[in-house]
């Protein structure tokens, strides 16, 4: 898989090369910005990011460790605290000031901590299955398969993990939306082997990280003045 033609790349606060796509950067209307889950990348946004774009620009980012973007050698840094500070880097870098957000899982909970931290650049936030108050049970199940899942052979084995990983929460899926799926999940190393685009040790900081503490609801409050949206699937732990 290579780099498409309106990939770039800024340098993070610590030195770190990441990636992102700028759709649509000659359109008028505020800007968006999409975060992905967990150990997902920006390719699961390139077909809404390519719908949005004939109205308003649209970037799309890759967390480090995660897709282009590069490994980070200290996996204590893979927390929102740092993936913020990257997309707020990323966000000054472009000259953008304000802006709304779409944060799937990991990303919803970033766009919360954006709202705290910098409501006033933020226009609007879309957030899809993730709320303050985590379930245990969903991040037990994360904790247990991040950074642990074994080696596949080939892109048949790759589409069923992603099967198997997902599948309780995505019923009725055709074949042809498991294949992108993991297609965008995936991508092929020098031996033409398809490997997690994933940075195991995202699996080391998400198992370290422990029970939530504090008051989860403080970030989500700061949603009050700016339009929100919440997604949440009837599947979703």
């Amino acid at each position: 898989m290579s780099l498409s033609n309106n990939a770039s790349f800024f340098e993070s606060a610590d030195g770190l090369s990441l990636y992102y796509r700028d759709f649509g950067s000659d359109q008028p209307g505020t800007p968006v910005i999409c975060l992905p889950g967990l150990t997902r990348n920006s390719r699961d946004f390139e077909d809404l990011a390519m719908s949005l774009s004939n109205r308003r620009r649209v970037i799309t980012t890759d967390f480090r460790g995660r897709g282009f973007s590069d490994r980070d050698p200290d996996w204590h840094n893979y927390h929102p605290g740092t993936y913020v500070n990257d997309v707020l880097a990323l966000l000054d870098f472009l000259n953008i000031e304000n802006f709304i957000i779409i944060g799937t899982s990991l990303g919803g909970l970033c766009a919360m901590a954006i709202a705290a931290r910098a409501g006033e650049r933020v226009s609007g936030v879309i957030i899809n299955d993730i709320c303050p108050e985590i379930n245990p049970a969903g991040l037990a199940r994360i904790q247990q398969y991040t950074g642990r899942l074994p080696a596949v052979g080939n892109w048949d084995e790759a589409v069923a993990q992603t099967r198997e990983t997902y599948g309780q929460a995505l019923p009725g899926l055709s074949d042809a939306a498991w294949k992108k799926m993991a297609w965008r999940a995936y991508r092929e190393t020098d031996a033409g082997v398809p490997a997690l685009d994933v940075d195991p040790d995202v699996g080391t900081a998400v198992r370290e990280i422990g029970p939530q503490t504090g008051d989860p609801w403080q970030q989500f409050d700061a949603l009050a003045p700016i339009p929100p949206v919440i997604l949440w699937g009837r599947r979703s732990d």
